[in-house]
């Protein structure tokens, strides 16, 4: 038999919650609207995402589907922000396939163009994997995620007010062989492009040390590590630089496979930090991923899917709830990403 066609069908008798809706008014965060990822609402009736955004509790969303072609970031502005203000945000981003046409200008550039975004409506910046992966410069260099010659972009962002959500590396089995050890292989058999071997790509760690010398460096910027911040196996270094950062915060999208499967450590880790992290799905306006989430935030439910496939698409394990209390639900849900994005 191949593992592929292997179904084991667990025999233990647990309890299931099914949760519809959160327990609080909830800010997604993290999340997109356009193709690939966001199923392509930007060309569905918006009444009709609404009704689904209602359905699921949720009263704000972050489209990071801005991205760095301003056509693309007007239209979404003019589709979803512009006809409902107060259900969403849209972020920009940053076109780097200019910077081997413009040399040394390019961060100046970039920084300009930030604030045209800004201008134009958009609430944040966003980072795409790329950063650290693939940027080039003029030379044909590959571009450090703590550049110093991109200060100003980062600069320019918190002078504007405008969050910079981040995803850099992860997950870290990517950066690994790809061989019997390694726990995402049949993910990325599926995605053999999201394989980032090192060599010849940058370890993980230079790629995460890179990024907390960055957000040290500009105290004055707000980050916000996407996919808990972008290192979800090791809440200890995630713990220790938000502990260093005051300026860094962090979202749960699309790892509830990694916090589920460390029940005890991640409940802890969101008590003591709960005024730093946000929720966020990227799935999609789904209410079947909603509800996952829902049920692992406020519930003691156990050993349960993470996923709305049937083989959890991150890995072959399964989640625990870690039922917070109200009290951090609600800065979870709502509080922390209002206060960011000024709601």
């Amino acid at each position: 038999m191949l593992l592929q066609n292997f179904r084991p069908q667990p025999k233990l008798v647990t309890k299931t919650t099914r949760v519809e809706k959160p327990r609080f008014p909830a800010i997604d965060a993290h999340n997109h609207l356009a193709e690939p990822f966001g199923g392509g609402w930007d060309k569905k009736p918006l009444p009709e995402l609404l009704d689904r955004l209602d359905e699921a509790g949720i009263v704000h969303y972050v489209d990071l589907d801005g991205g760095w072609g301003e056509d693309i970031l007007y239209r979404h502005l003019d589709y979803f922000k512009a006809r409902a203000p107060q259900r969403f945000t849209i972020f920009g981003g940053v076109d780097w396939s200019k910077w081997p046409e413009l040399g040394n200008a390019f961060p100046e550039w970039a920084a300009g163009r930030l604030r045209v975004q800004k201008e134009r409506g958009a609430g944040g910046l966003k980072i795409w994997k790329p950063f650290g992966l693939h940027v080039r410069d003029e030379k044909g260099q590959l571009v450090a995620v703590d550049d110093p010659r991109l200060d100003i972009l980062w600069e320019t962002a918190g002078e504007l007010g405008l969050p910079v959500l981040a995803h850099v590396a992860d997950p870290v089995a990517f950066f690994d062989p790809i061989d019997e050890t390694n726990e995402r292989w049949e993910e990325l058999g599926q995605h053999p492009d999201w394989a980032f071997t090192s060599p010849p790509f940058p370890s993980f760690m230079s790629i995460m040390e890179a990024f907390y010398r960055l957000v040290k460096r500009h105290p004055r910027t707000t980050f916000i590590g996407a996919h808990v911040g972008c290192y979800g196996e090791n809440l200890g270094w995630v713990g220790k630089m938000l502990d260093d950062c005051p300026n860094y915060y962090i979202d749960i999208a699309a790892r509830l496979g990694e916090l589920g499967r460390q029940p005890y450590t991640a409940r802890r880790f969101f008590l003591q930090y709960q005024d730093r992290i946000l929720f966020g799905s990227d799935f999609g306006p789904d209410l079947d991923a909603y509800r996952l989430y829902y049920r692992f935030l406020e519930t003691d439910d156990e050993y349960f899917n993470y996923n709305v496939s049937e083989v959890p698409l991150q890995g072959r394990w399964y989640a625990y709830g870690i039922f917070l209390p109200d009290e951090v639900l609600k800065k979870v849900y709502f509080q922390n990403a209002a206060r960011i994005l000024r709601l």
